[in-house]
């Protein structure tokens, strides 16, 4: 269960509160591989679910102990990464991460004393890595508790719902962000409940 001090912060926010209320969520499990997690946020890109799971096996199953080491990656060329059902651009993704991940020393690296903000500058060098993407590996893999995602789509689209907003363009992002300040510091938490009210 979610700590009772997050929950009785994010309740004094009346309509998130009674999100909350509705919805029971588990703490996190264990932190993730920012590696291997990002080529899987790359493999389901713009894809069902289904098909995403079908394409992450047959890609694991091209690594001999089923883990995409770079310097195995970056050994399959664009034909052999295609076999597993990856577009000729996410492939040229893939490679992208496994030579910066390489390249800047960055397997097995110890996140914690970056802040959110600088590891969403660093990750979104990569071409194929886009903030958004990098939001959600704070968010699930190292699960960083105030990270908001501005763009997602289901967070936008719940919170214009919940709030009653009419705001569009610019002044809907800023009335988003006004909306989510009082969160801090446990956006993550609330943009969770979010999603499960929408899923619900």
């Amino acid at each position: 269960m979610i700590a009772p001090k997050i929950i009785a912060h994010l309740s004094k926010d009346e309509r998130l509160a009674a999100v909350i209320q509705a919805h029971t969520m588990l703490e996190w499990g264990v932190a993730g591989d920012v590696y291997s997690d990002l080529l899987g946020s790359i493999i389901s890109q713009q894809i069902s679910v289904k098909a995403a799971a079908t394409i992450q096996e047959r890609f694991l199953g091209l690594f001999t102990d089923g883990y995409p080491h770079a310097d195995q990656l970056l050994a399959f060329d664009e034909t052999a990464l295609r076999t597993a059902g990856l577009s000729r651009q996410k492939a040229g993704y893939m490679h992208n991460i496994a030579r910066f991940f390489q390249e800047e020393n960055l397997l097995n690296y110890d996140w914690a004393p970056h802040s959110d903000e600088e590891i969403i500058r660093w990750l979104t060098q990569i071409k194929g890595v886009g903030r958004w993407t990098v939001e959600m590996i704070l968010m699930f893999t190292l699960q960083r508790p105030d990270v908001f995602p501005l763009d997602d789509l289901g967070i936008r689209n719940a919170m214009i719902k919940i709030y009653d907003i009419e705001a569009t363009g610019k002044a809907l992002r800023q009335h988003l962000l006004d909306t989510a300040e009082p969160w801090r510091p446990y956006r993550t938490y609330a943009c969770r409940y979010l999603w499960r009210w929408k899923d619900a």
